[in-house]
């Protein structure tokens, strides 16, 4: 399967402004590209990448005064299966983690476990350990949490989350992961395309997805509380702990966005 993704932001800047973006496929699928997803801005600005604490690919630049877009675009080569669930997974005892999965058990900015411990252990503690239980973590997030883009604030924690029973998908990933973490399970937040390939009309406009992966039995895994089903073409652009590790733009400056188009859909066949 080919799918086609991509993005264009436009911003007004009232004047120079240093910008990062977080916009290309995260290098565990550069090898499924069939062109390099290069972003190009308008007007042309010098570009520096370089690959922050997580391994993304970050590029850092200065914005001019006035419009100035963002763009990337490329086809990737999937398999079209969707996340593959491992419903046999085992956790794996904090003493036997591997030393990179440790970070990812800690609170963080949005995700305060200190302040949701109890309650994790409370709600799923007496679960069976291993996939089924984080299952059970991302059916209850999934069917407490009202979605809806007119809920989206920048500044909602996972507590929030809980208290509020509101959100977009951030948000959603950002309480489960909390609650993995409570529960000893390290869990890293993800953001990049989802499309919705194979789901029956009408679809929604495209846009940025946020879901969780969780380590069990040695790798990581796929888990998506806010849509709670595998997708097709799933692709990743960055993980961190939080959001706040990964924005796609972090603009060091007033600014207004005034047009996001993001695409992710099939693309035909190859003749």
């Amino acid at each position: 399967m080919r799918i086609l993704v991509g993005c264009e932001m436009t911003y007004a800047f009232p004047q120079p402004t240093p910008v990062i973006a977080t916009l290309n496929v995260h290098a565990s699928r550069v090898s499924d590209l069939e062109r390099p997803d290069h972003l190009v801005t308008s007007p042309s600005v010098p570009l520096e990448g370089y690959r922050d604490s997580f391994g993304n690919w970050c590029q850092r630049m200065i914005a001019p005064a006035g419009t100035f877009t963002l763009k990337t675009e490329t086809v990737v080569r999937d398999a079209g299966r969707g996340d593959q669930p491992c419903v046999d997974a085992p956790e794996t005892p904090v003493a036997k983690l591997p030393t990179d999965s440790l970070l990812f058990l800690l609170g963080s900015r949005y995700c305060e476990t200190d302040r949701l411990s109890q309650i994790a252990w409370d709600l799923f503690g007496h679960l069976p350990p291993g996939w089924s239980r984080v299952q059970a973590i991302c059916d209850y997030v999934h069917d407490r949490i009202t979605f809806g883009y007119e809920h989206a604030r920048a500044t909602r924690t996972a507590f929030d989350v809980f208290e509020e029973q509101r959100g977009v998908c951030r948000d959603y990933a950002h309480l489960a992961i909390a609650f993995c973490r409570c529960l000893n399970i390290p869990a890293r937040y993800c953001n990049g395309y989802v499309s919705d390939i194979g789901l029956p009309l009408p679809h929604a406009p495209g846009d940025f997805a946020a879901w969780m992966e969780v380590h069990l039995d040695g790798r990581w895994h796929t888990f998506d509380p806010r849509n709670n089903a595998s997708r097709i073409g799933r692709i990743l652009i960055a993980y961190g702990r939080d959001a706040a590790d990964v924005p796609l733009t972090l603009t060091f400056g007033a600014n207004t966005l005034t047009r996001f188009v993001v695409t992710t859909e099939e693309a035909p066949p190859i003749a």
